[in-house]
């Protein structure tokens, strides 16, 4: 079994704020993933479901952010989980907004949320670090994170929901590499080139020396033209 927390504050006031993107995690996994309706528990909001085969539960602290320790302790003690059992998804200024990091143990950074958990249950959980960027000076921090995305955050934080919940039964796994790669499609998806008409049947295709650089296009072929005709044409 796993544990999933996400990280926020309770009540409508905070839903929208950029320090409760963990919650905003969960609620997209357990919207896509068929998870069961909330109910409180644990001073929590949590759901049930099963990821990969994984059976997973999603837990949303409801004791505000400072105190999230509480709750993630007394959930790990009922369910007799180990720090390895849970990951934490929380917000992280450390990183641009839209980017996404999985890592197993290490420090809080002075993160209020990470800090209580710390304190409860030790060091030695996951956490996916989710970007939301910084505000350029620590005195604005507090500010910044109690304040809702803004209109222009809504194209990439939507993508990075998704991939979230893509790739939430390979976290789940323990398969960081694969659920990284599942984010990174949504918020970086391939690019097929642009400037080149797609070839109608296989008789279209270059060949491969064609496309090598330096090799002539249709637009730069040989002049098949005897001299006389280009001597002519010059006169056209």
């Amino acid at each position: 079994m796993k544990l999933f927390v996400g990280l926020g504050n309770p009540g409508a006031k905070y839903a929208g704020n950029r320090h409760n993107i963990g919650f905003m995690a969960l609620d997209q996994i357990a919207d896509d993933h068929g998870f069961s309706p909330w109910k409180s528990k644990f001073q929590a909001q949590l759901s049930e479901g099963v990821l990969g085969g994984e059976k997973v539960l999603l837990l949303k602290p409801q004791t505000f952010m400072n105190l999230s320790g509480q709750s993630v302790g007394e959930a790990m003690r009922f369910y007799k989980l180990t720090p390895a059992d849970v990951i934490v998804l929380h917000d992280e200024l450390d990183l641009a907004p839209g980017k996404a990091r999985v890592k197993q143990g290490g420090g809080h950074a002075g993160h209020n949320g990470l800090r209580s958990i710390h304190s409860h249950i030790g060091a030695d959980y996951g956490r996916v670090r989710l970007g939301i960027g910084h505000p350029g000076h620590k005195d604005a921090v507090a500010g910044y994170v109690l304040r809702d995305f803004a209109k222009a955050d809504e194209v990439w934080l939507d993508d990075l929901l998704r991939g979230i919940s893509d790739g939430a039964a390979s976290l789940a796994k323990g398969d960081g590499g694969k659920f990284m790669n599942a984010v990174a499609l949504r918020v970086a998806p391939p690019r097929s080139s642009t400037g080149q008409t797609k070839a109608k049947n296989k008789g279209d295709m270059q060949s491969p020396q064609a496309v090598q650089k330096g090799a002539p296009s249709e637009a730069q072929a040989e002049d098949t033209r005897s001299p006389m005709e280009k001597l002519l044409d010059k006169f056209k």
